[in-house]
């Protein structure tokens, strides 16, 4: 119909796919363990400020934009540009993602065509709600014509970069996204936890358990084998 209104992709829409995004995160397990305050919470400053690994400035700015409208920053709190998601797509893109580096690649280029040809402007330029009409037009694989390219289905590109931005904004922050725990914050997730006593259980009944902002792997019993001191490697193998 004529005066049906457009779709919005909404904070609501990613969320709900996401379900429990920590259940990526290694749960908690009763063990007796004394955990120490993280030390790997993002400075996000210095963060924005290091140099991208594996996409080029162009395609990390573009990646930024799509990903800020993904899971946007509004009222019920922060979103992906936060929680750093892509630093954490980056750096994963130089490790355990390399194999979807061309992808990006390929993927990024067709959108910023399609956007330029669908409504004469580049992504940065285009108002919040055509910004939004292009994604969804790059999610039902309606992003076509001659010149926009995308290797396959823009839809498989959008599910692609969707859940990579998902794990950014939710993952253990170890991994470089999920920056100062926005992420886990957001969804009321109060983390790893190795010991659980009598007054934690009472509390996470009542949703009242304060969440302890420590990565998994501030606790020697989870470790990562092949990952680098930085983090740089993104190598989620154990």
């Amino acid at each position: 119909m004529a005066d049906e209104k457009p779709r919005v992709i909404t904070r609501r829409d990613i969320l709900k796919g996401a379900g429990v995004a920590a259940a990526a995160v290694t749960g908690a397990v009763a063990a007796p363990s004394t955990v120490a305050p993280s030390t790997l919470a993002p400075n996000v400053a210095a963060q924005s400020a290091a140099p991208l690994q594996a996409l080029t400035a162009q395609e990390g700015d573009l990646l930024d934009l799509i990903t800020a409208r993904l899971i946007p920053t509004d009222a019920l709190g922060p979103g992906a540009r936060e929680a750093q998601a892509v630093r954490y797509i980056d750096r994963a893109l130089g490790g355990a993602l390399a194999s979807s580096r061309d992808a990006y690649r390929s993927g990024l280029a067709a959108f910023d065509r399609y956007c330029r040809m669908s409504r004469g402007k580049p992504f940065a330029e285009l108002t919040p709600i055509d910004q939004d009409s292009v994604l969804i037009d790059v999610e039902t694989g309606a992003a076509t014509g001659a010149g926009a390219g995308f290797a396959g289905s823009s839809a498989q590109f959008f599910a692609m970069v969707l859940n990579h931005t998902r794990q950014g904004m939710f993952g253990d922050p170890y991994y470089g996204g999920n920056a100062n725990f926005v992420g886990w914050d957001l969804l009321g997730y109060p983390g790893v936890r190795t010991q659980v006593t009598a007054a934690d259980q009472q509390a996470l009944e009542r949703n009242q358990l304060k969440p302890n902002h420590r990565s998994a792997y501030d606790n020697e019993m989870f470790n990562k084998a092949t990952a680098s001191a930085n983090h740089g490697g993104a190598n989620h193998a154990d």
